[in-house]
């Protein structure tokens, strides 16, 4: 082989090399939780060497998520389901999930939600459940107690409205009348209003077992009560005024479409001296659909309704109507698509912050009746509806909730498991301490050499799940703060800057309640003076084969580089004083144009790269030199790289001003994204109780109307419906 061929082998053994140890080192990377160069390497790998592997394309996908590059994930995670279909794991699926939803594809991302919560996969669950899987800090502001109302009988019972120390509810419980009908389709009597008492109780020794109990109950008689059904009812805040639902009936006789049957309408009744009085039915009320639950807003100026009129999305929708006057109505108006589903959404409420509440089963749940709120802006449009989450939602029904004007106490109702009947009326207490045990987590992020505080750095807070879970950045102190971390936990705390070498610790938090753990990290500037400094590259001896470890440091110059286009360096390669002082030369020089070409095949351009110059042994770091006998760590020492900074060093400094401002936005509005929906959670949860419940037909359900009698058509109205 002649000698003007050896350079051309050299550098095909280099390639070789150095693309054949790309994935270790993107491994490193990744179990390091320095997502931006693992993501680097994967994505090269993939389009520089065609390595579309499992590994390599999950690992890629998994680095863009964990780095809150949406976009980035959904492109590989598209890409590996769709290599691997069969064979992705929940996890995957489930990230994939969550990055659709981030980019706006609720649509697509609601069904593979779905998907997952009717998995039968053991691995999924297990991941889910994993108390370290999601932490949740909006669920950690408050804590939720709910209790089954007392007065709940083997009938069903809900709804829950609080009125000057009154609650009013509806319930099928049985009367004490001579004469009592039976709605066939639930084999109950048909459902009543009530009134009762209400109270707040605490027992002395905790508040967390602070109820809401209703007692003296009391049924609405005449006019309010009929032989029909009467529910859902709803009142102005002066109490004057009552809108209810009620069969579609003068009072004694049931009024029928030409389908033979009742539907239900809105009522509406006055207090006067006592007594309720005036009932009569809406202008809008229409024989042939369906009308009720009706609801008012703040300002008592829109009536909120459910109907199945035609030209709706489903198979019931929610409407507003404006109030003008005493008796005079606006033309009913679908709230639209952003609420309303091809599937059922009822028993709307407003909040006293302006915020609806309803029931659906065509939003993302679990399969049947979740609660769900959105917000109504000041022009009138409505934000997503977001899943109210556990304890309020489960497998079964819930529905008709209702939050007081302190917004600490109110109902909800459910068919959910352990219940006394068909339905239970649930009241809710929510308190704004800590619910659970948890701890603080502070620390100072300081310069390795100088002591010196560093300020703006990423601070982030991973689970053992690898998920980043929460992002502080260190204020001008170097100070950086956790809080409200769950105790008896393992975490990872990694701590990253621009032009910085990352740094990350350990803790476990311990089981004392408000305990605080300090942690404190240290950073090594890759800057200084006019030096890109990282630890020595080391070559085996007689070699210009890049090592593993060199590879892994070496990305830390091509990472520079990457963050500042406008500098130029150059590269000096030193030996150790073994062989002639000729060879070495020979040696270090082509170990730098080695290290050269490495930095070249990682896409930073030639001309970037000023020289690349081997200088032999005539540098040592020590006195091994003449021949002189020493340990191959003392040998090792002097076999080394140096990469100086030769253009552009001024527009660094600019460049780390706009990524210190940069950083601090992005944890901002990291922080205003963190306060949104509960929804994960609340699939987690939900989770760990056994496979979807699927409701019981009755046999009047559309498309089975020829198994009904005569009865059960003239009232085939759900009260839920």
């Amino acid at each position: 082989m002649s000698l003007k061929r050896l350079p051309t082998l050299c550098l095909l053994v280099l390639a070789v090399g150095v693309f054949g140890q790309s994935k270790k080192v993107a491994d490193r990377y990744f179990d390091e939780f320095s997502f931006v160069q693992s993501a680097k390497i994967y994505k090269d790998l993939v389009l520089v060497k065609g390595d579309s592997s499992k590994h390599v394309l999950s690992r890629l996908a998994e680095s863009y998520y964990n780095n809150s590059d949406t976009e980035e994930a959904e492109i590989w995670y598209q890409k590996l389901i769709a290599n691997f279909n069969e064979n992705i794991e929940g996890r995957h699926l489930f990230k994939y999930a969550q990055v659709l939803r981030s980019n706006g594809k609720y649509k697509k991302s609601d069904s593979i939600f779905l998907k997952l919560a009717n998995a039968e996969s053991s691995n999924l669950k297990q991941e889910l459940n994993n108390e370290d899987y999601l932490l949740n800090y909006s669920s950690q502001e408050k804590r939720i107690g709910v209790r089954n109302l007392a007065i709940n009988t083997p009938f069903s019972d809900f709804g829950g409205f609080l009125l000057n120390g009154k609650a009013y509810y509806s319930s099928s419980a049985p009367t004490d009348a001579k004469r009592q009908n039976i709605y066939k389709w639930n084999n109950q009597p048909f459902l009543n209003i009530y009134r009762a008492e209400e109270d707040i109780k605490t027992l002395e020794d905790s508040e967390k077992d602070t109820v809401l109990v209703l007692g003296n109950i009391e049924k609405l008689g005449e006019p309010i009560a009929s032989e029909f059904h009467e529910s859902t009812p709803v009142f102005t805040k002066d109490g004057k005024t009552m809108y209810f639902t009620r069969n579609n009936s003068d009072g004694k006789r049931a009024r029928k479409n030409k389908n033979n049957t009742s539907n239900l309408k809105i009522y509406k009744a006055s207090f006067v001296n006592g007594y309720w009085v005036n009932v009569k039915e809406l202008p809008f009320n229409n024989d042939e659909y369906s009308t009720g639950h009706p609801a008012l807003s703040p300002d008592e100026k829109t009536l909120y309704f459910v109907s199945n009129m035609p030209g709706g999305y489903g198979d019931s929708d929610i409407y507003k109507v404006e109030i003008n006057g005493k008796d005079d109505y606006g033309i009913p108006e679908n709230l639209g698509s952003t609420i309303n589903t091809s599937e059922k959404e009822v028993f709307p409420y407003i909040g006293n912050d302006n915020t609806l509440y309803f029931s659906s089963n065509g939003h993302l749940g679990l399969g049947l009746l979740d609660i769900f709120q959105s917000k109504i802006t000041i022009d009138g449009t409505f934000s997503s509806p977001e899943n109210l989450g556990y304890p309020f939602n489960s497998k079964k029904d819930d529905f008709s909730f209702f939050v007081a004007d302190d917004g600490k106490k109110g109902f909800f109702s459910s068919n959910r498991e352990n219940g006394k009947g068909d339905d239970d009326i649930y009241s809710f207490y929510i308190y704004t301490d800590p619910p659970i045990c948890t701890q603080i987590v502070r620390g100072t992020i300081q310069n390795k050499s100088t002591k010196d505080p560093i300020d703006a750095v990423s601070v982030k807070l991973i689970n053992s799940n690898k998920q980043v879970v929460s992002e502080v950045i260190s204020d001008d102190f170097g100070n950086y703060t956790f809080e409200n971390i769950p105790c008896n936990s393992n975490y990872t705390i990694t701590a990253t800057k621009l032009d910085h070498r990352s740094a990350k610790s350990t803790i476990s938090t311990t089981d004392v309640r408000n305990n605080e753990l300090t942690t404190n990290l240290e950073l090594v500037p890759l800057i200084v003076g006019d030096q890109i400094v990282i630890k020595p590259i080391y070559f085996d001896y007689n070699k210009t084969l890049i090592r593993d470890d060199a590879e892994y440091e070496l990305e830390n110059i091509v990472t520079v580089m990457s963050n500042h286009p406008e500098i130029v360096i150059k590269i000096e390669s030193h030996t150790d004083s073994r062989g002639s002082r000729d060879y070495n030369r020979m040696l270090s020089d082509n170990r730098a144009k080695a290290t050269r070409d490495f930095i070249l095949s990682r896409g930073i351009a030639a001309d970037r790269i000023e020289s690349a110059i081997g200088y032999g042994e005539d540098k040592p770091l020590n006195d091994c030199i003449d021949g002189k006998k020493c340990s191959e760590k003392d040998y090792q020492a002097n076999r080394r790289s140096y990469f100086y900074i030769v253009k552009g060093a001024d527009a660094i400094k600019i460049k780390q001003a706009i990524e210190k401002t940069r950083i601090k936005r992005r944890v901002t509005e990291k922080k205003v994204e963190s306060k949104k929906s509960n929804f994960l959670e609340f699939l987690r949860k939900n989770l760990r109780r056994s496979g979807n419940e699927s409701p019981e037909k009755n046999k009047c359900f559309k498309g089975e109307e020829e198994n009904c009698d005569k009865k059960d058509k003239e009232f085939k109205v759900d009260y839920k419906n």
